[in-house]
């Protein structure tokens, strides 16, 4: 029966109309659109979860704009959720919008998301594919069983009919197939056909929960059949259709929804994107290219022209030099490959060949970029305001909007100036949805100032976050009040001083003033109790950071600047007997303790809330009986004295005279080495300080020609570590000044000293040797051939 016939014969008892389709396919879109014009139902059943029926009408809404979807989640952990994406160019969304428009009733009829949710308590329930049905687009059951043995009707297809690439298939048998007039039906008969066979072949292919979901929807169906008799039409995936058109008892199918798991759940509107629409993205009734899908849905003609126009307006967007020859080009080539192939009209992939050889000049990297705006897309859809939502949720979006901080798709920057109200805000809501768990934005580095007052944010809103707002709803109704009773709980759960002392800054940059004393209360515990002098050093650098922050935010810091001077005074009294007999390692990992303490003793002495000013003094102190010890590791007691060296509380010559000594041959070679690294080594400008203090060179140039050859071997490794970190110009003028030796004496001095390799002067036979070959490379040689004929000429 052609799709005509079944048309013309769909009067008292023909049954009810379904359509098959392929999810987020825009061909399928199109016939649905057509099927339903020509068939005007009288209700229009989708698959989808029924408790979505309510939300159905705000599809109508003119702030609701596609990609979105419908999101669940169980109300006691809305971490338990799923999705039912819909695209603009989805069946489904055609489907409820033409039901709206002609006043038609339109319901969901898969199985509830209340078991859906309860169905799905292991690891993968809580993907993004919230069907999970196999309807020929590659998505994955969201249960255990046998996943890999399910079949991909479209790819089982496309490879009977000789295609190895299942979209491309697709794209030939239905994207660029027209419908035409009274032939609205007839895709669905043939996909209705095929579908029937695979099933007979392969059984249910891997999908064993689909019987209890086509259970579930052939009893909406008879229902809405005994309310609407034959005027029913069905949107579904095209693997269910033969499902829903055989005939199964009542009984049975009651019998295989019975003892289901429920969950209490809410389901709402949310936005979506295209880049979650496709494959890459993780989802599993994704495809490949939604970008290019929905620009064949949306294109009222001239398809391939009107692409490659974007295209051609994207790249110039680039700065790449593309001109509407480009795009002619561009278009010929596409058709002709398209014939060549035997294909329609050009697809995605004759059209890509084609950007590549014309207006990319055969180079894969401005493709990638046409591939990564167009092909996929950063599409964000919207949804209106009266959408349901939790508290927290509309919280949120009343900040956004305060703020002018409006979610994107697209990743991009935000420089923040905190000295500037509006700036300041949104810092602060960022830093509160990092709290939250909601990772909206990232800290970056500035470029443009180091100043405690300029942020800097990348900012990229993926439709997974909606899940975090949900989540973090149970904390508050507000992202002030969720965000500090967030940071109380994880205060009180934290294990470690170091967790306690970061989540302490990140309540200053929140600015979270309630819950601020109560992390300061557990951390002044905390570090009464913890006895670690490293642990200790570790916690002190960011308290320190934080009454920065205080500063350039105006927040009260002083408990904070007292649990800080308290953490030092420990610290002080612990360090010199934790530094003692101390291998490789932990020195080294005691050194960087060190480097930390210093810093963060240096700005708490500046801070005007600490009042500690002689902290530095007591610091000095405990430096200098590090640099005294013998029982302290080398690498500490040279950063000791390089540290007091810079603070300029130690002479030039009291550091020359305490390398002398540690540099004498009654020391150890590795530990001589050890010295030196932790005093000029670890990115302490240490380079720059053998350039301009030549007498600490010589000294570490005269110990090092003296260590003897059984010893060299094992301190050079130790050496080159320390040495290979300066730049390459300090690392030559370095060489420069050990080669000409004590002085500065040039190349008579490098003779004296006996280095070999190096003559007492230029050697400049040698160098006029080179010129030639010189000349040769620069081309001089024939300017001055030429300019000579020139002049002969003129004289001539």
């Amino acid at each position: 029966m052609t799709g005509v016939e079944r048309a013309e014969g769909r009067g008292a008892g023909a049954g009810p109309l379904l359509l098959g389709v392929r999810h987020h396919g825009p061909g399928s879109a199109r016939a649905v659109r057509a099927a339903l014009e020509e068939a005007r139902p009288r209700v229009v059943l989708i698959e989808g979860p029924p408790e979505a029926d309510a939300l159905i009408p705000l599809a109508a809404d003119e702030e609701m704009r596609p990609p979105v979807a419908l999101l669940a989640h169980a109300v006691d952990e809305p971490g338990r959720s799923s999705f039912w994406p819909l695209a603009e160019f989805s069946p489904e969304w055609v489907a409820i919008r033409w039901a709206l428009a002609h006043d038609v009733p339109a319901r969901f009829i898969d199985l509830p998301a209340t078991h859906t949710l309860a169905w799905g308590r292991q690891e993968d329930a809580t993907s993004a594919d919230g069907d999970g049905d196999g309807d020929g687009d590659g998505d994955s059951d969201s249960g255990p069983g046998p996943a890999d043995l399910r079949i991909d009707p479209l790819g089982v297809l496309a490879e009977a009919a000789g295609y190895d690439d299942p979209e491309r298939w697709w794209e030939d048998v239905v994207e660029h197939r027209g419908v035409g007039k009274g032939d609205a039906l007839a895709p669905f008969t043939v996909l209705e056909e095929a579908m029937g066979a695979l099933r007979e072949t392969y059984g249910v292919g891997g999908h064993e929960r689909d019987l209890v979901r086509e259970a579930h929807m052939r009893l909406q169906l008879r229902a809405a059949q005994r309310e609407f008799e034959d005027g029913v039409a069905v949107v579904c995936g095209a693997w269910h259709v033969p499902a829903l058109r055989q005939k199964a008892t009542v009984a049975a199918d009651k019998a295989l929804l019975k003892g289901l798991p429920k969950v209490k759940t809410d389901m709402t509107w949310v936005p979506w994107t295209h880049r979650r629409l496709s494959r890459i993205s993780g989802y599993g009734a994704g495809i490949e290219s939604p970008g290019w899908y929905g620009h064949l849905f949306s294109a009222p003609d001239r398809p391939v022209e009107r692409w490659l126009t974007k295209v051609a307006g994207l790249l110039r967007a680039e700065d790449r030099i593309v001109s509407s020859a480009h795009v002619i080009e561009a278009v010929r080539l596409a058709e002709t490959l398209a014939a060549m192939r035997g294909r329609p009209l050009p697809g995605l992939s004759e059209t890509t060949d084609a950007v590549r050889a014309v207006m990319c000049e055969g180079s894969d990297v401005p493709l990638a970029l046409v591939h990564d705006r167009l092909v996929v897309g950063d599409v964000l859809g919207e949804v209106p305001p009266t959408a349901p939502a939790v508290p927290l949720q509309r919280d949120l979006a009343r900040l956004q909007r305060r703020l002018r901080l409006k979610p994107e798709a697209l990743e991009r920057e935000l420089e923040l100036d905190l000295r500037k109200e509006t700036d300041a805000g949104r810092s602060r809501l960022l830093h509160r949805l990092r709290l939250l768990g909601v990772g909206w934005g990232e800290p970056a580095a500035s470029r443009g100032s180091t100043g405690t007052f300029r942020e800097t944010w990348r900012l990229r809103w993926e439709p997974e976050l909606s899940v975090r707002v949900a989540e973090a709803g149970v904390w508050g109704t507000t992202v002030l009040s969720a965000a500090t009773a967030k940071a109380e709980a994880d205060g009180v759960a934290a294990q470690g001083l170091a967790d306690v002392t970061a989540l302490a800054e990140r309540c200053l940059l929140a600015e979270l003033p309630d819950a601020l004393p109560t992390v300061m209360r557990i951390l002044a515990d905390r570090a009464a109790l913890d006895t670690d002098v490293g642990h200790l050093a570790q916690a002190l650098p960011a308290l320190v950071r934080s009454l920065r922050y205080g500063d350039v935010r105006g927040t009260d810091t002083g408990a904070l600047a007292e649990v800080a001077a308290g953490l030092a005074e420990r610290v002080f009294v612990g360090l010199p007997p934790a530094c003692a007999a101390l291998d490789a390692d932990a020195a080294e990992e005691m050194r960087r303790h060190v480097d930390a303490v210093h810093g963060a003793v240096g700005l708490l002495g500046d801070a005007p809330a600490a009042g500690h000013g002689h902290l530095r003094g007591r610091w000095q102190s405990v430096l200098r009986v590090l640099c005294g010890r013998d029982t302290v590791p080398g690498v500490i007691r040279g950063r000791a004295v390089r540290l007091l060296l810079d603070d300029g509380e130690l002479a030039q010559d009291e550091a020359a005279l305490l390398m002398g000594l540690v540099l004498s041959p009654g020391t150890p070679p590795a530990d001589a080495a050890a010295w030196i690294e932790g005093f000029v080594g670890g990115g302490s400008g240490g380079g720059m300080l053998l350039v301009h203090d030549e007498r600490l060179l010589g000294l570490v140039d005269a110990w090092l020609t003296g260590v003897p050859a059984e010893a060299f071997t094992d301190v050079l490794p130790l050496l080159r570590r320390t040495f290979s970190a300066y730049e390459p110009g300090v690392r030559r003028t370095l060489g420069e000044l050990v080669r000409r030796g004590p002085g500065g004496g040039g190349g008579s001095a490098a003779a004296g000293s006996g280095i070999p390799g190096f003559g007492p002067e230029l050697d400049t036979a040698r160098a006029d040797a080179v010129l030639p070959v010189v000349r040769l490379l620069l081309g001089l040689d024939d300017v001055e051939e030429r300019t000579g004929n020139d002049l002969a000429g003129v004289t001539g």
